[in-house]
């Protein structure tokens, strides 16, 4: 079973429909039970950091979340739903995040170019990632995804990143490391590309 952790923050249909095309057992869910029972963990997030960890608190499933991470289960954030995974973002300032990773989310700095970060753009991928699944598995050099985002992790160790963007400056598009994986793009909004980023999640 696949868990997409609901706690509030946004119409989350379309990451559901994506998923359940590759798995007939896809749950859209609020109940930490099923979170524990499931075999793979999806983490999604849209808005301000500090409103999607209000409301993660708020919903009683951080705990489940990190009992999940904490198994080895594979577990994927997508776009606030990585930034959420690090310590802190200047966002939302005295606000703390998950701390799966170490390190903090920064505002997109391209003076020349329009905040958001939103439409398509390329990506570079770190072959060497080390993680239990491999997002970009058979996925040709170079692929366009679709971003929306003004902000974007920056890991402390560097090693963690397994894609990279260029938006004004290098922008973090995706990090992982052992089974924890997530992107900063929408995977469920990327058309083909990124409906093979997420049958890897499920049959990884």
């Amino acid at each position: 079973m696949i868990a997409i952790v609901d706690y509030g923050v946004g119409n989350l249909y379309s990451v559901e429909k994506a998923f359940a095309r590759f798995s007939s057992d896809v749950v859209l869910t609020h109940e930490a039970e099923i979170i524990d029972k499931a075999d793979k963990v999806v983490l999604p997030g849209v808005g301000a950091f500090g409103d999607c960890m209000k409301n993660f608190k708020a919903s009683g499933l951080v705990d489940a979340v990190l009992r999940a991470v904490k198994s080895g289960k594979p577990v994927m954030g997508i776009c606030v739903g990585l930034q959420i995974m690090f310590e802190g973002s200047d966002e939302s300032p005295g606000v703390a995040g998950l701390g799966i990773f170490k390190g903090r989310v920064r505002k997109i700095n391209a003076p020349e170019l329009k905040i958001p970060h939103m439409g398509w753009n390329s990506l570079t991928v770190n072959e060497n990632a080390s993680v239990n699944i491999d997002l970009f598995k058979n996925i040709r050099e170079n692929p366009y995804v679709y971003f929306v985002h003004s902000y974007y992790a920056v890991p402390e160790d560097k090693s963690v990143i397994t894609a990279k963007t260029v938006y004004g400056e290098e922008i973090t598009a995706a990090v992982g490391k052992d089974n924890v994986i997530a992107t900063q793009f929408h995977p469920e909004k990327s058309g083909d590309i990124g409906l093979s980023i997420i049958k890897n999640f499920v049959e990884g």
